[in-house]
């Protein structure tokens, strides 16, 4: 019998598209021009000379999404296939086999079929020049990587299903055989959207830090459904805002544990489905987080663009609120680049959109914004002005209106009382709200109200003949320790 002889290798063909469009420009001068573009549109990828080459030598099939949107940003007259890209959901299909795996979606989840959850390190270690750039997407990847956890039980995004597709890490076959694509109703879409209000709700009782770690898995297993699903048209559209809607989730978890790049790589992946779906909700969602999460970060005029991009994109939604939380964003911009009278233009508008009321238009996940949030922002508006009596004034005023079962907002408020009573200088009203802080961070777990505290706590620390601030410094040192 005559020997079989081998198939030849799936080899990859070479993207001339993508060739001819650099055209004069080297790698490193096109990358350049691809990254000055995503930011024009708020847009976070980690492109260099390699990721171009990869492109080009038909390594990378299909870009994740957040390449697509600035493809189609630099080229708006063309689509995927005329950039000499194949389509997305031939290439996912395909990857779910066992064919050879030198072809790939470059989405941060079609490598993951071929190993079991370990350590990500970056795909080109010695690009030290982008180091920051590509963190951003290792860290996404790693913690995307991880198996199915608590939560993701809890929330039934993981609970196996005899007639569905297998999920990633899936088991080597004989051949390549891909299974079969599942079938994405009522059921799927219904489970995506609770998985969204659990983890919001479990955010509010216990803090973000419990959850990161855990909350991956039912983000990935959302982008399964909706990468590799079969569905209707208007069910797509309910899972992309699902989808989107646990970018960020678990974006704002990343932020509360103070893991902002992680968190803006989320953003990024929540906008991209957005503009991609044509979401005005997700998108003026995911500008309203990323302008808290820049302000934070010390990007104040990040934080005006991104919030005034979301007050554009919710106009057309009729939510008062909505529009209210975002000019409240933009007002903590100002406060940060020391403007006072445009915040306090910014503070105007959004006191009186909030007294418009409540509509059916509001966003379901916006019931945390009441008078104590509105508060609390203001405060927080006042401190970064160096206003201290007013501050505290409207920080005690958050504390005193806020609902019991928002226990890690309570901390918060209190945290920020604390700071800002010790801002106007008075050392016992700060150790005695640092105290109160520390006991609510008993059940919660929030590494950006915790760094308050830090910070207060080493304010404080010459300070401590004061017996309301050697009992906060005791209480915070045993809590520390523990």
């Amino acid at each position: 019998m005559a020997a079989t002889t081998p198939a030849a290798p799936d080899l990859p063909t070479p993207n001339r598209a993508m060739r001819e469009l650099r055209g004069a420009l080297s790698p490193g001068e096109f990358a350049t021009a691809v990254r000055r573009a995503a930011r024009e549109i708020g847009e976070h990828v980690s492109c260099d000379a390699r990721y171009v080459g990869r492109v080009e030598a038909g390594e990378i099939r299909c870009p994740n999404y957040a390449y697509e949107r600035v493809f189609r940003h630099m080229w708006p007259d063309r689509g995927l296939q005329d950039l000499g890209f194949a389509p997305r959901r031939t290439v996912r299909r395909r990857a779910n086999g066992t064919a050879a795996r030198s072809t790939r979606v470059d989405d941060g989840y079609a490598d993951l079929a071929d190993r079991a959850p370990a350590p990500v390190v970056p795909w080109w270690p010695d690009d030290s020049h982008h180091l920051d750039e590509e963190n951003d997407d290792v860290r996404r990847r790693t913690f995307l990587s991880g198996g199915p956890t608590a939560l993701a039980t809890v929330i039934g995004l993981d609970r196996p299903d005899p007639a569905a597709a297998p999920t990633w890490p899936l088991p080597r076959q004989a051949g390549p055989v891909p299974p079969p694509p599942r079938r994405v109703g009522a059921a799927e879409l219904q489970q995506v959207e609770q998985a969204v209000r659990d983890i919001r709700l479990l955010d509010d009782v216990h803090g973000a830090e419990t959850l990161f770690e855990r909350a991956g898995q039912s983000l990935r297993t959302a982008y399964v459904l909706l990468n590799d699903g079969e569905y209707s048209t208007a069910t797509e559209r309910r899972l992309q805002a699902g989808a989107g809607e646990l970018a960020i989730s678990v974006g704002w978890l990343a932020h509360d544990s103070n893991r902002l790049a992680e968190a803006r790589s989320f953003y990024a992946e929540a906008l991209a489905t957005a503009r991609m779906a044509d979401d005005s909700a997700l998108e003026a969602h995911v500008f309203c987080n990323s302008a808290f999460l820049a302000r934070d970060g010390g990007r104040p005029r990040e934080a005006l663009r991104a919030a005034q991009a979301g007050q554009s994109a919710a106009r057309q939604l009729d939510s008062d609120r909505l529009l209210s939380l975002l000019a409240m964003r933009e007002a903590g911009g100002w406060a940060l680049m020391r403007d006072r009278a445009a915040c306090e233009r910014a503070l105007g508008r959004a006191y009186t959109l909030f007294d418009r009321g409540e509509s059916e238009a509001d966003p379901e996940w916006m019931s945390f914004y009441g008078e104590a949030e509105i508060a609390g922002l203001e405060a927080q508006c006042w401190s970064a002005l160096g206003e201290w009596d007013r501050a505290s004034d409207r920080a005690g005023r958050a504390v005193a209106l806020q609902e019991p079962h928002f226990v890690r907002n309570r901390a918060l408020y209190t945290a920020e009382l604390a700071h800002d009573r010790l801002g106007r200088g008075d050392l016992a009203g700060a150790g005695n709200h640092g105290s109160a802080a520390v006991t609510l961070l008993g059940g919660v777990r929030s590494a950006r109200i915790t760094a308050m505290l830090a910070d207060t706590a080493a304010r404080l620390r010459g300070c401590s003949a004061v017996p309301e601030v050697g009992g906060f410094l005791a209480v915070y040192d045993r809590a520390s320790a523990s």
